[in-house]
């Protein structure tokens, strides 16, 4: 579905010449939920940008089924951090999710089955003719997702989506995105600095180094597919594999280089 090769991407200024990422090669399946996790400052954000067309990498590419990325492309959606800015304060929760189907020339009917559908899918039926500044921050984002879900798009990227909202409300909505990946399907890239959450959430974790990034690990999460906040995190297999992760995040810089191979599904209860 979305195949990234080669990336690179250098910002070039008066002064100094920042290499964001080095080179960064992976794919995404048709239908999978990937995470990819990094320290902060890592190149994550750029690593989307260049994904999602909004910026030019200096090497490499990106297809999206088997098309190249050069601007942003009709199958893709983005939620991003700032919820609050991505949503327009004069707009209904309704009219907020509505505005890219018009956009996108759905027609009427369908737009209002497509709205209605992400709309209970987030938990906002109820809320649908409130607006945004009426919302709790959790309920805002909700609402972002929804409006992404309601594009029905091929690809859905997301942009530390949590790391705004408070503890609770970060685990309701992880809840919520394995509820609506495994409901509509879609081939998800989950953006996080927080281990744990790539972690529960992901199928794989793609591990990133520290700035110019590369990849450090493709890691499979074997962790059963049903999981809950409680029972899946205090299992055994999770920290393990909160373990590996954190590890590998920490790598001493003069191992950074080093190549590292994809890791294949433990068994499980093994390291």
């Amino acid at each position: 579905m979305l195949e990234v090769t080669g990336l690179k991407k250098v910002y070039e200024g008066k002064s100094r010449t920042v290499e964001a990422v080095r080179d960064l090669t992976f794919t995404l399946d048709t239908g999978e939920l990937v995470c990819l996790v990094g320290p902060s400052g890592c190149g994550k954000t750029t690593l989307l940008k260049c994904m999602s067309g909004l910026l030019e990498p200096t090497s490499g590419s990106v297809r999206l089924q088997g098309k190249e990325v050069d601007g942003p492309p009709p199958g893709m959606a983005i939620v991003f951090q700032e919820y609050g800015r991505s949503l327009f304060p004069w707009m209904s929760v309704r009219e907020n999710v509505e505005l890219p189907l018009k956009q996108k020339k759905v027609p009427s009917a369908r737009r209002k089955q497509l709205v209605d559908e992400s709309i209970a899918a987030v938990g906002l039926a109820d809320s649908h003719s409130a607006y945004p500044w009426q919302l709790s921050g959790g309920m805002q984002q909700r609402v972002a997702i929804a409006r992404a879900i309601a594009y029905e798009p091929q690809v859905l990227l997301m942009d530390e989506p949590f790391a705004a909202v408070d503890a609770q409300t970060r685990a309701d909505l992880e809840d919520l995105i394995r509820s609506l990946w495994k409901q509509f399907q879609v081939t998800t890239l989950f953006v996080t600095h927080d281990i744990d959450e790539a972690v529960y959430l992901g199928q794989r974790v793609l591990i990133l180094s520290k700035s110019p990034t590369v990849i450090r690990q493709d890691l499979a999460i074997d962790l059963p597919d049903e999981r809950d906040q409680l029972h899946t995190r205090s299992s055994a297999r999770f920290a393990e594999l909160r373990a590996q992760v954190y590890s590998q995040i920490h790598r001493p810089r003069e191992e950074q280089d080093a190549p590292v191979a994809a890791v294949a599904p433990a068994v499980a209860g093994q390291p």
